[in-house]
């Protein structure tokens, strides 16, 4: 039996009366990159905050790790919330936290942390996703758009989690950011063993980090699967996504 790590059965979603999903299937399966992509208002960051418990669905039923993160007891959703890390889109950090100070905001839940652990644990978080060691000292405003995003990276690993949510990581960087960046995550899930739910637009994220693909159109996920079946499905916004000039050069770069 495929062991997977998220399971959301016929989800919808909605705002008022605009529905975003409806009869959404999708498994996250252990220790896989998932690549999250479709066009402008899919819901692809409404689904990951679905999953993570931000926002309630008016339908179906989502299991991470195996547990609801909606319905379950207060205590086992806390506890589930430790065993995941997220990284939002530009780092989500806190304005007038140091680097450190932010990596260190998941540690509160752990009780008994001396001040001289949390500040060992947040130096290695932020070694692990990258940055300098003088980068714990700086504020957001300080640290380049990539440097941001590699620092909440470091606090989404921050509580050493099985699952990570990467939300646009690659969004504003340039090429050679967003491909240390791409090939960051891979060693980290190797690393660490991490099943990752990577919601993206990058075809160069796609071609370099993901094992599978979901690919969300018409309220739901349309197709799963390698790039290799990405590029045999005939919709027209797949086809459009995975045939054109963007897409070619992408596989051109991944192969040289």
């Amino acid at each position: 039996m495929t062991d997977n790590v998220i399971q959301v059965r016929d989800l919808r979603t909605q705002f008022g009366r605009n529905v975003i999903h409806q009869g959404l299937n999708l498994d996250l399966r252990r220790g896989e990159i998932l690549g999250v992509v479709g066009g402008s208002g899919t819901g692809k960051s409404v689904l990951l905050r679905t999953i993570v418990g931000l926002k309630r669905p008016e339908g179906g039923t989502v299991r991470v790790l195996g547990i609801d993160p909606h319905n379950a007891p207060a205590a086992q959703r806390r506890a589930l919330g430790q065993r995941w890390g997220v990284m939002f889109q530009d780092g989500a950090l806190f304005s007038a936290l140091t680097v450190r100070e932010n990596v260190q905001v998941p540690m509160d839940a752990v009780p008994g942390l001396s001040a001289a652990d949390r500040d060992a644990l947040a130096e290695l978080k932020v070694s692990m996703a990258g940055l300098p060691w003088n980068a714990n000292e700086k504020y957001p405003s300080d640290l380049s758009g990539g440097m941001r995003k590699r620092a909440g990276l470091a606090r989404a690993l921050a509580l050493d989690p099985e699952v990570v949510f990467l939300d646009e990581p690659t969004a504003g960087l340039d090429p050679i950011g967003a491909d240390a960046f791409d090939r960051l995550i891979v060693s980290l899930r190797d690393a660490l063993n991490l099943s990752v739910f990577l919601v993206t637009h990058d075809l160069d994220t796609l071609h370099v980090c993901c094992d599978r693909i979901a690919v969300l159109a018409e309220k739901q996920v349309l197709v799963t699967g390698t790039m290799a079946d990405m590029l045999q499905v005939d919709h027209p916004w797949v086809k459009e996504y995975f045939h054109g000039p963007r897409a070619r050069a992408a596989m051109v770069r991944e192969d040289g």
